[in-house]
């Protein structure tokens, strides 16, 4: 059987894929991202994951790389890690009282053989905020390194009034699709 390496840093994707059962290395890729590619978000995510494959897959002959790349998108606008206060209001003001969806590309490849990407959609509705909320839950530090300014399996939960989908693709990782795709490459 083939070593498995997750092409991730991602705590949440670890912690995910290790409560699957799945036995695996971590190889953070150093694929540079580019998020002003002209591509529709379900494809963005798909080219971009498979850039983080190929870049691990590169070192790895003779590994099986998942990679995954997730962000929130709401009218059209993908919403990244704020990374400031400021910036978390804004994008949490935006999602209040509203749905949007969260899209993971995930790829799973062996290097010059088989390559599989798919991508999943979450729909997610977030609770109408006050400002005291917003800023109560941006005080606690959670939103400033998370997609959308928020973690729906975090202090973030008590924003999010229903998810319609796989709440694994909304902490970054389906892992039952995941777990599907590996069968190809005989997991």
């Amino acid at each position: 059987m083939k070593k498995i390496i997750l092409a991730s840093g991602s705590e949440r994707r670890k912690a995910l894929l290790k409560k699957a059962g799945v036995d695996f290395d971590v190889v953070v890729s150093e694929y540079e991202e580019d998020m002003n590619l002209r591509l529709p978000p379900r494809e963005l995510a798909m080219f971009l994951s498979k850039g983080k494959a190929e870049a691990v897959a590169e070192k790895y002959a003779d590994a099986i790389i998942v990679s995954a790349d997730t962000f929130v998108v709401c009218d059209d606008y993908l919403l990244g890690k704020p990374h400031t206060p400021e910036r978390a209001k804004e994008t949490l003001r935006m999602l209040s009282g509203r749905s949007h969806s969260v899209i993971t590309g995930f790829t799973v490849m062996e290097k010059g053989g088989l390559s599989i990407s798919h991508v999943q959609e979450t729909k997610v509705w977030i609770k109408e905020l006050t400002d005291t909320m917003i800023d109560d839950y941006i005080a606690t530090g959670e939103p400033l390194d998370k997609g959308g300014s928020y973690a729906a399996q975090g202090l973030g939960a008590a924003l999010v009034e229903r998810i319609e989908g796989d709440i694994e693709n909304v902490v970054g990782l389906p892992t039952k699709q995941v777990l599907e795709t590996l069968k190809e490459f005989g997991f």
